[in-house]
């Protein structure tokens, strides 16, 4: 999608840190959904994708058939559960610096006060030390500062029926509430296909941003 294409020049980092915040309570789902697919885009050469949470507090687990549907391998994910903040921060950082994985997602549901602006520094350097994406998720709790270099507000939006009135591709309600060196301000329904693996425009179907993000080497200059 052209709009897409100009706000984020390109496509997200992928040697960045980018937040996703659940519209709502309900929109949690949403939120990982979004987060776990951008993580699969970015997956290169059968590098893992790790998904860090505070598993002591969660009684959900990764359903792979649903995994699967999104057109993601249940196999491609390593998820680790931690038993506390500090461990989880802590893990997450490792896993970063190391490198060897194609991106590292970390849960956080509720107030984490641990993940200050100093936390989130420490994973944007790791992520552009070692090229590998970060994506959190946020679910029932309101922005605070970070180094996030893209800040979204997700949301589950109607999907359009297929032929037979069969249901519809997953779509998703997004806002860029903060875009660090850039514009913010962009509101945008992005459809998900399997089959093609990318994003686009429920209505357009063009070819979104998130299709194919930006390669580390070519934006350091524009990390700050």
């Amino acid at each position: 999608m052209a709009q897409a294409d100009e706000w984020l020049n390109g496509g997200l980092r992928r040697d960045g840190l980018h937040e996703f915040f659940a519209a709502t309570r309900d929109d949690g789902g949403a939120a990982m959904a979004m987060a776990l697919l951008l993580a699969h885009l970015s997956r290169q050469e059968n590098r893992p994708l790790i998904w860090l949470r505070r598993g002591i507090t969660l009684k959900m687990q990764p359903y792979g058939p649903g995994l699967h549907d999104l057109g993601i391998d249940p196999n491609s994910l390593i998820l680790l559960q931690l038993p506390d903040w500090e461990a989880l921060l802590r893990a997450s950082t490792d896993c970063v610096r190391h490198g060897s994985a194609a991106a590292v997602i970390l849960e956080i549901q509720g107030h984490c006060p641990l993940f200050d602006l100093t936390a989130s520094r420490r994973l944007t350097l790791a992520a552009e030390r070692s090229g590998t994406m970060v994506l959190v998720t946020r679910h029932q709790v309101q922005p605070v500062p970070s180094s996030a270099h893209t800040r979204w507000e997700v949301a589950a939006a109607p999907s359009m029926p297929l032929p037979a009135n069969a249901p519809g591709l997953p779509v998703f309600d997004l806002r860029l509430l903060r875009q660090r060196g850039g514009r913010d301000g962009l509101h945008v329904q992005l459809e998900w296909d399997r089959e093609q693996a990318v994003f686009r425009t429920p209505l357009l179907r063009s070819t979104s941003a998130f299709s194919a993000g930006r390669a580390a080497d070519q934006r350091r200059h524009r990390a700050a």
